[in-house]
């Protein structure tokens, strides 16, 4: 679903109100949302208190990274949402969109304590997520519980409550507007709720209602005065939107027990049917090839009217996620009566046996070494796809000048691939152990792979140099002769007022090393009587250039002039100093970040004129773990986890030993500017 509507908030993160009930016996100050029209009653007082002293306790805060798939890459983001304990062992529901898909979860509870929390089951097509807090120590946590959503009315007063913008538990107070919100068809797929390609809508009609939300508060409880959950607030078009308690409450009972939720699957959409159509009943729109209730006989066309003993209508889309619902509950494996009229033949018995549905899409994967970002394919991907089974591993999205990019012909999105080196690829997991048993002999080097794989209806090849993406690498320059100093051209406006009128050459700016006789402020006038010919502020490699011709070693005989009066200066010339391009550099794929060994010339800048050891981060990946714990580009290295750092030999070392042990954070200590700090990386180890 569109950000537009979820309410997504920080490097992305969730909805929720701003304004917060006044209350007391928790942490933190609140303050009430204003009226709309006229202060309200003290019995009215009386009750939000209570709902907010009955509920407040159990909200949590979460902060989770996730990940998104593209350019050939995983981009890793911060994400914040809203949540509530529901069970006092610790259990939290909240969105999928929240924390579905997270690597890493925290929850900051009412009291402002921080608890880390692991995904216990997730479910795109409601929407809805469960999570598991772990404290240090074992502990009863205050618990929010379901009431019953079927039972609102428009105009009941409701609160919403959770973290808008990331911040502190908030609570704001509206009424319900609509029990029976839908996206409207006009708003076509922008508004049609997809999350990993489930449409939410499908199911859910959301609880519409005025309360106020911003981004933050996706996952936050919508509660009744009574201090019950009766919806989890989802979405905002104006008005709010909350998934109804009722489907949340069983949905959260089926992840806490299976970790998923089992649906039946008939292979038949239905839609409203046609003005035209008498009622009752809902309109067979799609009949999956060789599906279940294909096989029994279900055509596009037909009017279901009732399934076992329910009956079944939709004459407005409103009516279509009941429909949905009960479709999607049946019992899977065992016959269901399907009763379906079909024009001049009345009624029509079907026995259908559903199976399990299966997901509509599969979760990407990133392969480094092919520069791809690949996942499986489903049966519904295989079926829309046009393909007659879901053998292959599809390609989502190829990194820019990465090898299968490179590739000749190159790999591009869609493409399905199903061998290598006459191998058969029919699942990610044979993709995987094609691709380590490949480079299992020397993982530092490129092996060149024969691919077989399909676009569209053709099957192709293609050679793929597949490997290690970034090869540490360094080619130290040719050195030439060098005086110690940095240098400034002597433009005539400098040349008059220091008395030179008519010369040009070289003034002294610095002098990097002692030993050298000449000092700052001296003009370089000529070499072994050769005029420095630098005369405007673009000449200021002239003296370089000039002395570069001599061999390493050699004398040079410089005309100075110093003081006002010319002096002869003799200079035996040294060695150009190592350049940064020159330096031994370090990849980590694990924290995304390169880093390289400090270089002579780096001392030319004044943060590290001083520095002794470390290394320089060349660059940090943007979506990774580095990125993550705010490491940047320039950041010197002074140690990982206590263990000085001297070069990037070290930092390989100390990197390696890190992987091996696989801890949940490393410490680097780093110097930025002319301050030291302190940054913990939190990876998720694959």
């Amino acid at each position: 679903m569109h950000r537009f509507f979820l309410l997504m908030f920080g490097a992305q993160i969730a909805a929720a109100p701003l304004a917060v009930a006044q209350t007391t016996g928790h942490a933190g100050s609140h303050t009430t949302s204003p009226p709309a029209a006229g202060a309200a009653t003290s019995a009215d007082r009386a009750a939000i208190d209570h709902a907010i002293a009955t509920v407040y306790p159990s909200l949590v805060r979460i902060f989770a990274v996730t990940s998104d798939q593209f350019g050939g890459r995983e981009v890793k983001h911060e994400i914040a949402g809203s949540g509530t304990i529901i069970s006092p062992d610790g259990y939290v529901v909240t969105n999928h969109h929240v924390a579905g898909r997270a690597q890493r979860i925290k929850c900051t509870l009412s009291n402002r304590e921080e608890v880390p929390a692991d995904l216990v089951g997730t479910d795109p097509l409601s929407d809805l997520t469960v999570l598991k807090l772990h404290p240090a120590t074992p502990r009863t946590f205050p618990a929010a519980h379901f009431g019953s959503s079927a039972m609102l009315r428009s105009g009941d007063p409701v609160l919403a409550m959770g973290s808008p913008l990331a911040l502190s538990q908030s609570v704001t107070r509206g009424i319900v507007s609509n029990t029976e919100m839908i996206m409207p068809r006009f708003f076509g797929d922008f508004g049609a709720g997809r999350l990993d390609g489930e449409d939410v809508g499908t199911i859910v009609r959301w609880i519409g209602h005025d309360a106020s939300i911003y981004p933050g508060n996706s996952g936050g409880p919508l509660v009744n005065l009574s201090g019950q959950i009766v919806g989890i607030n989802e979405i905002s078009l104006g008005l709010g939107g909350a998934i109804p308690g009722d489907l949340a409450k069983s949905v959260v009972e089926a992840l806490i027990r299976d970790g998923r939720v089992h649906r039946s699957w008939t292979g038949l959409e239905v839609q409203p049917r046609l003005r035209s159509m008498a009622g009752p009943g809902a309109l067979a729109a799609w009949v999956a090839d060789g599906s279940p209730a294909a096989a029994a006989g279900v055509t596009a066309g037909d009017m279901l009217v009732r399934v076992n003993d329910a009956p079944v209508d939709a004459r407005f889309a409103e009516e279509l996620p009941p429909v949905n619902q009960l479709l999607f509950s049946l019992p899977i494996g065992k016959p269901s009566a399907f009763v379906v009229r079909r024009e001049g033949k009345g009624d029509v018995t079907l026995m259908v046996t559903p199976i399990e549905r299966p997901p509509s899409a599969s979760i990407p994967s990133e392969l480094r070494q092919w520069g791809l970002v690949v996942s499986n394919l489903t049966p519904v991907e295989a079926s829309e796809a046009g393909r007659k089974s879901a053998d292959g591993v599809r390609i989502v999205s190829v990194r820019a000048g990465g090898p299968s990019e490179q590739a000749k012909p190159p790999l591009i999105r869609d493409d399905v691939i199903r061998e290598i080196d006459g191998q058969p690829v029919h699942t990610l997991a044979d993709l995987e152990s094609r691709t380590h048993a490949a480079l299992s002999a020397d993982p530092a080097k490129k092996v060149n792979v024969l691919v077989g794989y399909d676009r569209g209806l053709e099957r192709r090849l293609t050679v793929v140099d597949m490997g290690d993406p970034t090869p540490n690498v360094f080619a130290p320059d040719a050195r030439k002769a060098w005086v110690p100093v940095t240098v400034q051209s002597l433009t005539p406006q400098l040349a008059d007022r220091l008395g030179l009128k008519g010369k040009t050459g070289a003034r002294v700016t610095r002098v990097l090393d002692d030993k050298t006789p000449l000092r700052v402020g001296d003009v370089i006038l000529a070499i072994d009587s050769e005029p420095v010919r630098a005369s405007s502020p673009n000449d200021d490699d002239v003296f370089a250039t000039a002395i570069r011709r001599y061999p390493i070693g050699a004398t040079a005989h410089l005309t100075v002039s110093r003081s006002g009066a010319e002096v002869a200066v003799p200079v035996v010339l040294g060695t150009t100093r190592a350049q940064p391009r020159e330096m031994k550099t370090y990849q980590d794929l694990d924290f995304d970040f390169r880093a390289r060994n400090f270089a002579e010339t780096d001392r030319d800048d004044p943060r590290f004129e001083d520095a002794a050891d470390g290394v320089i981060v060349e660059s940090v990946t943007e979506g990774g773990w580095a990125a993550l714990a705010h490491l940047q580009g320039g950041d010197l290295i002074l140690a990982v986890d206590a263990h000085p750092i001297h070069n990037v030999d070290d930092l390989a070392a100390r990197m390696k030993q890190t992987a091996a042990k696989r801890p949940a954070s490393a410490v680097l200590e780093i110097r930025r500017g002319i301050r030291t700090m302190f940054l913990e990386v939190q990876p998720t180890w694959k």
